[in-house]
């Protein structure tokens, strides 16, 4: 197992190897293989991607991003401007097209907020991820509500049955270690995985799964 001196190293050497990123403006803390960020990026879209980098390097435990959004004066735009192209990215992304209608969309200061309905959690992480990399977006609140157009009743073996199908693809993971309940459209998950990116996966493969709206992971990173 890494120490924590270690693995500060390793995703310090991860940020710098991110072309996009400023690695040198980014502080790393680790304590107990829980990485703290802190900081100032140029746009939300590099928060994320500097996020990102860090839970794919291996004995990632969580991440504590404090990162700030500090826009510069060449990418500020008025909140009508970026409004504007947040509807028409929501228009234009082939997964929430039809029903970009639904999503109203509210800028404040340069922060986002998203409201409406969808009938899919997929989709509402899709209409954040559309609208999260537009120039002057210094901040994004995700308020979305997912509405299936007929309720379906969520079976735990159905979601079971979702993960075991993508751990099939990638034989190091292990879906015996999952635990999967459900409560009326919720999905809670628990059990433990080797790395960050397992993890996602599992709740990627709960996520697609026909009428879950909510999901609440207890599942922790144990190397």
């Amino acid at each position: 197992m890494k120490t924590d001196a270690e693995l500060q190293q390793d995703v310090m050497d991860e940020l710098e190897w991110e072309p996009s990123i400023k690695a040198a403006e980014i502080g790393v803390g680790v304590k107990g293989g829980v990485v703290k960020l802190s900081g100032y990026v140029d746009t939300l879209g590099e928060k994320r991607i500097a996020e990102r980098a860090v839970v794919r390097v291996f004995g990632v435990k969580a991440v504590a991003g404090e990162l700030k959004v500090r826009l510069p004066s060449s990418v500020r735009r008025p909140d009508e401007d970026i409004a504007q192209a947040a509807a028409n990215a929501l228009q234009w992304n082939v997964w929430i097209s039809r029903i970009a209608d639904r999503i109203k969309v509210e800028v404040e200061n340069g922060w986002i907020t998203l409201s409406g309905d969808v009938d899919w959690l997929y989709q509402k992480d899709a209409a954040a991820d559309t609208v999260r990399n537009l120039l002057g977006v210094r901040g994004l609140s995700n308020n979305i509500v997912v509405t299936p157009i007929m309720p379906i009743t969520v079976k735990a073996q159905a979601v079971k049955d979702k993960i075991e199908s993508a751990f099939q693809r990638n034989a190091i993971l292990d879906a015996r270690r999952i635990k999967v309940e459900t409560r009326a459209g919720k999905v809670i998950l628990s059990g433990s995985v080797r790395s960050w990116a397992e993890r996602e996966q599992v709740e990627r493969a709960a996520c697609s799964a026909p009428g879950v709206h909510e999901i609440e992971s207890y599942i922790i990173i144990h190397p």
